[in-house]
């Protein structure tokens, strides 16, 4: 995983303005002394001269704003800075701090709004702060990103009233920025080093029974009882006068591509514990969890995604500042209303193959009584590679079909839903007597079940 730091939103500072002609407002005592001054019109029933004395205290109180608002500190002598405590991902809360800072001589009480998306902070609330004269306060409060991609941060807007709350100076800060959010990072990582470390832990034990495995030369030893005959290196004897065995280990430099569909059957909603994310928001993670693991082992690592048209198509590539620039892929991959065109994709990535590579595609397919494209491509590229299919599952499906019905209409579910469910285990069954590994994930299993997987088959050598 990229450094936390080179991926946080840069800071943002600026001078705050006048906002405009509304720079100037009343506060909630002046309003509340009007109503007050409301009081002579009572006696002003039986004598019209207490009219006047209305008319003198709406005119001292309108003094008294004019007093309040000089005092108020210029707008150009107020600062705010935003800053952001931790990358801005999917699922994951992250914080961001405010510093508002004040050259003018009065305390004043500032009421701030920060203006960001809907895809950063669904709700907008006013922040209280109260400054000191000459002095900084600091706001921080928590964002909850809801959608991957860039992110158009706006201005704040701010208003403050001195003790008396007579009058009210508005103003707006310019700390407008593209933040980006990318996919669950702490998951992604945390996945990750579960995996790995388990995985290494099964694979010394597996080393322990059984010697040569794997199809990449790892070193020389004495030949031992039980050894094939195939793994003696005969030079070696010669040299030594002795019999010498070749040991493997699983393969480190090979190639994996991710193939990304962001097609509209990609858009539906799961119904896990994930904030119902999309079926694309939680490939993505997926995909990034891979892509650690992969790197980790010594692969080369390739991203295809696409809708209608190629989105993105990042070469293979190995090390930190490839992963960077996945990562950076993956945030902007956008789910399209549309079906995605999946012979486009696999004659893309035909076309780039000089050797036989593990082709990871990460999809889904209608339930019709033909077969979808999505499968007729993939029994294609069966033909130059491994791949492994991987379908998203609908949970929602899975309970209609577990679900004992107690009505006709329910009947009529249940039905409708073993059916579905036999066509795609039928189409996926295809895809195996073909040679590819394809199964089924729930969204909440797909991170693990995929780094799982591709475990195995470094673990075997299918490769």
């Amino acid at each position: 995983m990229p450094d936390a730091s080179t991926i946080v939103p840069l800071p943002q500072t600026a001078n705050a303005r006048p906002a405009g002609r509304a720079s100037a407002a009343c506060g909630q005592r002046f309003f509340l002394a009007l109503i007050v001054g409301l009081v002579w019109t009572g006696p002003a029933w039986w004598d019209a001269r207490y009219l006047y004395g209305m008319a003198i205290w709406d005119a001292a109180l309108v003094v008294l704003w004019i007093l309040d608002y000089r005092r108020l500190p210029s707008p150009h002598l107020i600062q705010v800075s935003r800053s952001w405590k931790a990358p801005v991902g999917l699922g994951a809360s992250s914080a961001i701090a405010l510093q508002v800072t004040q050259a003018g001589n009065i305390r004043i009480h500032v009421a701030l709004l920060d203006d960001l998306p809907r895809a950063l902070r669904p709700e907008l609330h006013e922040l209280a702060v109260t400054i000191p004269p000459r002095g900084t306060a600091h706001i921080e409060y928590r964002i909850d990103p809801v959608t991957r991609g860039d992110a158009a941060a706006g201005r704040a807007y701010l208003r403050y009233q001195s003790s008396l709350h007579l009058a009210e100076r508005r103003a707006v800060v310019d700390l407008e920025q593209s933040v980006r959010v990318y996919p669950d990072l702490q998951a992604a990582r945390k996945q990750t080093l579960y995996l790995i470390r388990s995985r290494q832990i099964e694979m010394e034990r597996r080393l322990k029974r059984a010697s040569g495995l794997g199809q990449e030369f790892e070193s020389l030893r004495d030949h031992r009882d039980g050894d094939d005959f195939r793994n003696i290196c005969w030079t070696a004897t010669a040299r030594r006068a002795k019999l010498v065995s070749k040991t493997y280990q699983a393969e480190r430099s090979q190639s994996v591509w991710i193939v990304l569909d962001a097609g509209r059957l990609m858009l539906a909603r799961t119904d896990d514990d994930l904030a119902r994310q999309t079926k694309l928001d939680c490939a993505v993670g997926a995909a990034l969890s891979l892509a650690q693991v992969a790197l980790h082992s010594g692969d080369a690592i390739g991203l295809l995604a696409y809708g209608r048209r190629i989105q993105f198509r990042l070469p293979l590539g190995r090390g930190a500042p490839h992963l960077r620039a996945l990562l950076e892929q993956l945030a902007l991959v956008k789910g399209e209303m549309v079906e995605a065109d999946h012979r486009r994709a696999a004659l893309t990535l035909l076309s780039g193959l000089k050797r036989r590579c593990l082709i990871v595609w990460l999809t889904d397919f209608p339930e019709t009584s033909d077969v979808p494209a999505v499968i007729e491509n993939a029994h294609r590229l069966a033909h130059r590679s491994l791949v492994l299919f991987i379908a998203i599952a609908h949970p929602a499906l899975r309970q209609l079909a577990a679900r004992r019905p107690g009505s006709p209409e329910e009947m009529y579910s249940y039905v409708v839903a073993k059916d579905m469910l036999g066509r795609r285990a039928a189409l996926l069954r295809r895809l195996r007597e073909n040679g590819a590994l394809a199964m089924e994930l729930f969204p909440g299993q797909l991170s693990s079940g995929l780094v799982n997987q591709y475990l195995q088959v470094k673990e075997r050598g299918m490769l």
